[in-house]
Order: structure tokens, then C-alpha cells, then sequence
């Protein structure tokens, strides 16, 4: 059976818990936070398991974060790195390519259709531009350009025949008698 280590069994100093709890209470980003107090649960003597429960992440990862620590005893050690981050999707499609595509007539390009729709649009940039581009993608850039999609609202050419009596004969407008003053 395997008998848990203490903290300078570990590789621990005297220095390092007020050094973790000065950083502690500095810390600002949750997930530096949370790496510090696991490091520093553990520097108290509390086992793996336990801290793992506590700060509700997974022990491989408290097992990094006290093997990241305990290299050099850095708290820098611990914060945030930079990430890259999801590659851009669709660069060849910019905001501006957006903007002239939604600037011309669907019905003038060969669409059956006399507003563009977001699939619409999305087929339409990815076949002119040679990069496809999903309606998801489309619609959160659109988002980040401040425009917004509506419903396009219908304008009949003639009005019910039976407008006036619908609407009760209120005004001149409608044929009907003004409303008294």
C-alpha cells in the first residue's frame, strides 16, 4: 500500500505557502486561483484526492500544477499562459467582402429570391470567395459588425377590399366618417 507524502517529502520549503498565499490573494483570473490554492492545499499537507475535490478539477491536472510549481517554486510558474486559440476560419472572407455582398441584390445574381437569407449568403460568399463559410459562422461575424438580421416585412400591392368595415370606419382616410372633436 502506497502512504501518502508529506509536503517536504514533496519538495516543499518553509518559504512556499506565504509565498502561495501572498499570490493568492492577488491572484484576479479564477483559473490562476484555483491552481495557486491547489498548490498550496497541497503544501499544507492535504493529499491529491482531496485538493482535487476541493478546487473540482481532476488530479492529473493538480499533479501538473504541483509538478509546474516545484521545478523552480515560481508562482509566475502557475498563472495563465497565452493560448493561440481556434485558427480563423474563412480569412479570405472579410468584413468588408460581408458588406458588398449583402450591399447587392440576391435577384440580380441569379438567386430566386429578393433578400438574402443567411444559408443564401453563406453559399453565395463561399462560392465567389472560394472559401466556404458555415451560417454559424456568418451569423456571429455579422454580430461582430453590429448588424443585425430581421424578418424582411411584406408590402402588399392592393389593399382589402374589406379594409374599412375590419377596422370600423373610424376615420376619413378610410372613407368612413371623421371622428367627432
Amino acid at each position: 500500500m502506497r502512504t501518502a507524502k508529506g509536503p517536504t517529502e514533496l519538495g516543499f520549503t518553509r518559504h512556499d505557502p506565504p509565498r502561495l498565499k501572498k499570490a493568492l490573494r492577488g491572484a484576479t483570473e479564477a483559473r490562476d486561483f484555483r491552481r495557486l490554492q491547489a498548490v498550496l492545499l497541497i503544501a499544507q499537507g492535504r493529499p491529491v484526492a482531496e485538493v482535487a475535490q476541493i478546487t473540482c478539477t481532476g488530479r492529473r491536472s493538480v499533479y501538473g500544477w504541483l509538478r509546474r510549481y516545484l521545478s523552480d517554486h515560481r508562482v509566475e510558474d502557475l498563472t495563465e499562459r497565452p493560448r493561440s486559440g481556434r485558427p480563423p476560419v474563412a480569412e479570405a472572407i472579410t468584413d468588408e467582402c460581408i458588406r458588398r455582398g449583402l450591399a447587392k441584390s440576391p435577384m440580380a445574381l441569379g438567386y430566386s429570391t429578393t433578400t438574402w437569407t443567411v444559408k443564401t449568403l453563406a453559399d453565395h460568399l463561399s462560392c465567389t470567395y472560394g472559401c466556404q463559410i458555415t451560417e454559424r459562422t456568418l451569423r456571429r461575424r455579422m454580430a461582430d459588425m453590429d448588424l443585425c438580421w430581421k424578418r424582411p416585412r411584406y408590402v402588399y400591392s392592393a389593399k382589402d377590399p374589406h379594409r374599412a368595415q375590419k377596422k370600423g370606419r373610424s376615420c376619413a382616410a378610410c372613407g368612413g366618417p371623421s371622428p367627432a372633436p
